[in-house]
């Protein structure tokens, strides 16, 4: 974005861990005038040699960008960092990249709106190394004529920019609903990894399978999606029984390769919970279905 002379608009990016580190660099290179602010000032001076201004006050940093991005790790983190220049961010734009909750997106909103502050909730869908590239997402929920506003500024940090809605809580509901993806990935891909190790073999060896594997799951999500809006389970490319079948070899593999399964109990007991409600031969996402009814023993926090 740049103003009615053409000149890129001036941002200021709060807190400088890798992910701010990131964004504040890509708006260096796009010829953005940045200010950059963290409460470790030694942190500046790496983006300070590539041209970025550093500001040695929260109110300095506020001051000089009526776009300002804070990247801290949580919401209470923001507020705090932001609170002694809550004055200075009035007639101004803020938006927020940091974990958080729905609750927590809410809240700074009505803080922000409270400081006359106009305000955008986003996150960044990529690791720190992505920021700046044509294809990384970010999205972004809040006053729509702000991201229209700032929508090409936004841009610099990912090709792939999207304004999810007029609520301000959606990018950190979005945020929480694709997250909770990552860690069970994540752990599946670390116990496969356990055991090759078992057998002597490099982990690398699997990257190429495992990566086709997740793509394979790739494409079934919109089938898994229509499943559940639907609520129709009853044409199932793969069953609940067959997952619960499978569950037995579980422990045989454990004690095979010398390793800690655990971690896979719950989703186990989830997938029998199905059987016994009568799931065992529809599709395997009807597990949403017990999802949103919790176990007794979870219900009362046992």
């Amino acid at each position: 974005m740049t103003d009615a002379e053409g000149t890129a608009v001036p941002v200021t990016i709060i807190g400088l861990g890798l992910m701010g580190t990131a964004l504040a660099e890509a708006f260096i290179e796009a010829g953005h005038e940045t200010t950059v602010w963290n409460r470790s000032a030694e942190k500046a001076a790496p983006l300070v040699a590539k041209g970025a201004s550093h500001a040695t006050t929260i109110v300095d940093a506020v001051t000089a960008s009526p776009l300002v991005i804070a990247c801290l790790t949580t919401y209470e983190a923001t507020l705090a960092a932001l609170e002694p220049a809550a004055a200075a961010l009035a007639g101004r734009t803020l938006v927020t990249l940091n974990s958080g909750t729905p609750s927590g997106a809410r809240g700074m909103a009505d803080w922000a709106a409270g400081q006359g502050a106009r305000f955008l909730d986003g996150a960044v869908k990529n690791v720190p190394g992505a920021v700046g590239k044509p294809d990384t997402l970010l999205y972004y929920a809040g006053d729509r004529a702000t991201f229209d506003a700032y929508e090409e500024t936004l841009k610099v940090l990912g090709g792939d920019t999207v304004h999810l809605g007029t609520d301000p809580d959606l990018a950190a509901l979005y945020e929480m609903a694709v997250g909770s993806t990552l860690l069970p990935a994540l752990m599946g891909f670390f116990q496969g990894a356990a055991l090759l190790q078992a057998r002597g073999l490099e982990v690398g060896s699997m990257v190429r399978y495992e990566v086709k594997w997740l793509e394979m799951i790739a494409s079934i999500l919109p089938t898994l999606a229509q499943e559940i809006d639907s609520g129709d389970y009853t044409r199932p490319a793969s069953t609940v029984g067959l997952f619960d079948a499978a569950a037995e070899y579980d422990q045989e593999m454990a004690e095979a390769g010398g390793i800690d399964v655990s971690w896979l109990a719950p989703m186990n007991d989830l997938v029998r919970r199905a059987v016994a409600e009568g799931h065992r031969d529809h599709s395997i996402s009807a597990l949403v279905e017990m999802l949103r009814k919790p176990s007794a023993e979870t219900a009362l926090g046992g």
